[in-house]
């Protein structure tokens, strides 16, 4: 029994950095296709567009949220800093400018592909895990 416990902590380990390894990896990939929807006028605004880990902070007047910590097994796409206070108003439009959507598509066009990605390197890390000696 005490063998088998230890396995078990063994494959959620593994199994839960496999997961943090592919995630970070695939927002890597969605931060990119969002930097290649943002609307190019100076590129200030693709430019902006940053993944945070876990522990770190979101930059200041990022969207979505704000600045934040992001939690234990979380990795957060952001549009927006300091200097670029208008990755919202883009995405959303104003009164006198039309929306030019590029976070949210981008995030759309992905997120399947993402969670698939993730769940699989979960589990190919867990059966791994298992079935070693």
């Amino acid at each position: 029994m005490k063998e088998t416990l230890a396995a078990m902590e063994r494959v959620k380990l593994a199994a839960k950095q496999a997961a943090m390894k592919q995630l970070i990896k695939s927002a890597n990939s969605v931060a990119d296709v969002q930097r290649q929807l943002a609307p190019e006028d100076t590129g200030a605004l693709a430019d902006s567009i940053a993944v945070t880990l876990p522990g770190h902070t979101t930059p200041p007047y990022s969207q979505p949220g704000g600045s934040r910590v992001v939690g234990e097994n979380q990795v957060v796409i952001t549009a927006g800093n300091a200097h670029v206070r208008y990755a919202h108003l883009v995405e959303h439009g104003t009164s006198q400018a039309e929306a030019q959507p590029f976070f949210f598509p981008g995030y759309r066009l992905s997120s399947d592909r993402v969670k698939r990605s993730v769940a699989s390197a979960y589990g190919r890390a867990a059966r791994k895990e298992w079935n070693r000696k």
